[in-house]
């Protein structure tokens, strides 16, 4: 269990977090983001993606999904608007993975998407900016970024799918992610800063225990089939504290508490969270298991 901390929290009226996005963007694409990869890997098992495949990532961020359906022959497209700066990672990553010619211009606007290879495109937006008139509806459409984390981000996603399945084809696997019960998610513990910090007047953007029935209920609201569920194990690990700590900031779900408090104050207690998970070498495991849902559409 983590200690509990008693303090007294100074006022940080007017404070500004110092965040820096791009630093932010390679801590998700060097650090965190290969911890969901046993997610992805089970996810295009079951469904077998391959050459057939087209597949739209909702919330691509850096590119490390789609790269992987890619390698399997899957033409992929990646949306996202909100992390520009994983965006273009994922520009530059798929580029050099896939050996295509290189993009329409250093930056890419909502209506220009990157293309980065044959059967590879990124773009900057929202789902409606991936369509593509001449091409065949997608195969397979994937918000792989887990729910049931922050309040509110289930209401997100609903409203992002209802925008997205129109673009699939009929009887089009969607795959939803969620975390797995707290019980069996040893980061849960760690998450919890993100709820001690938080203002407790702004609940947007806090974390939250994940539900059963997360996905299901997101699933209905867009308007899916659920076909299918699954768990897979996805531990957490890290070389040391340091890297921990700055691969968790990058997932967004601590930037309520450091609105509230400040980026020192979530370092300090971030750390503090992570010693019971410090193994003696001093690397940090966190045991955890991740939930997916494969619906259909209409």
């Amino acid at each position: 269990m983590t200690p509990t901390l008693v303090r007294q929290h100074p006022s940080h009226a007017g404070h500004v977090p110092r965040v820096n996005p791009r630093a932010r963007a390679r801590d998700w694409s060097e650090i965190q983001e290969r911890m969901l990869v046993p997610l992805y890997e089970a996810v295009y098992e079951r469904l077998d993606v391959g050459g057939g495949t087209r597949v739209l990532g909702l919330g691509c961020g850096s590119g490390l999904a789609l790269l992987m359906a890619a390698s399997r022959g899957a033409a992929v497209t990646g949306v996202d608007s909100r992390f520009p700066e994983r965006l273009e990672l994922a520009r530059r990553r798929l580029h050099a993975e896939t050996a295509g010619p290189p993009g329409d211009g250093a930056r890419e606007g909502r209506d220009r998407p990157a293309r980065t290879g044959d059967g590879v495109r990124v773009v900057e937006g929202a789902p409606r900016d991936a369509a593509d008139p001449s091409e065949p509806p997608f195969t397979l459409v994937t918000a792989f970024e887990p729910i049931g984390c922050l309040a509110g981000d289930a209401d997100g996603l609903a409203e992002l799918l209802a925008r997205a399945t129109p673009l699939a084809a009929r009887g089009a696997a969607v795959v939803l992610a969620g975390w797995g019960p707290p019980e069996r998610c040893a980061t849960t513990s760690v998450l919890r800063v993100a709820t001690k910090l938080a203002d407790p007047l702004r609940s947007a953007g806090s974390w939250r225990p994940a539900l059963r029935d997360d996905l299901e209920e997101v699933a209905q609201r867009a308007g899916l089939r659920p076909d299918g569920s699954g768990r897979v194990a996805c531990p957490f690990g890290y070389a040391d504290t340091g890297s921990a700590v700055r691969g968790l900031l990058s997932t967004g779900l601590f930037d309520a508490a450091i609105a509230a408090t400040d980026d020192e104050q979530v370092d300090k207690e971030l750390t503090e969270a992570l010693h019971p998970h410090q193994r003696a070498d001093g690397t940090v495991w966190m045991p955890n298991v991740f939930r997916y849902l494969i619906a259909r559409t209409p």
